[in-house]
């Protein structure tokens, strides 16, 4: 799951994960959360900080306390962040990645995928 209030970083994203995965795209944690709780499920979440209703700080703790979603890896890609944010983003145990923008999409995807298949190693042993 892709979200970010920039439709753009929201396409190119979609695009580039879209080949290797399926991806759904929320337009802020408000709309994410909403998707969530229809019983909607995902492996892993990008989420940007800083953005509207919902923001992806209160995503993030939300995530984190919820039994459901606990257990969800979850990346962050923003740029708001300076480097006291970044260490408390990674106080959440289910923030796996933090990544400041401007990314470079190819260096995000690897990061993604290594997660992705160390979530998978779990599973499987």
């Amino acid at each position: 799951m892709i979200i970010d209030d920039s439709a753009p970083i929201r396409m190119l994203l979609e695009v580039m994960f879209k080949r290797e995965y399926d991806v759904v795209t929320a337009q802020d944690g408000l709309a994410a959360m909403a998707w969530l709780s229809q019983g909607n499920m995902v492996d892993l979440i990008v989420t940007d900080l800083a953005m509207p209703n919902i923001n992806g700080w209160e995503l993030v703790e939300y995530l984190s306390e919820s039994h459901l979603y606990k257990n969800i890896p979850v990346v962050v890609l923003s740029g708001s962040l300076n480097d006291q944010s970044e260490s408390v983003t990674r106080l959440y145990l289910n923030v796996f990645d933090v990544i400041r923008k401007p990314f470079n999409p190819i260096e995000l995807l690897e990061r993604v995928k290594v997660i992705l298949d160390k979530q998978q190693l779990q599973v499987v042993a």
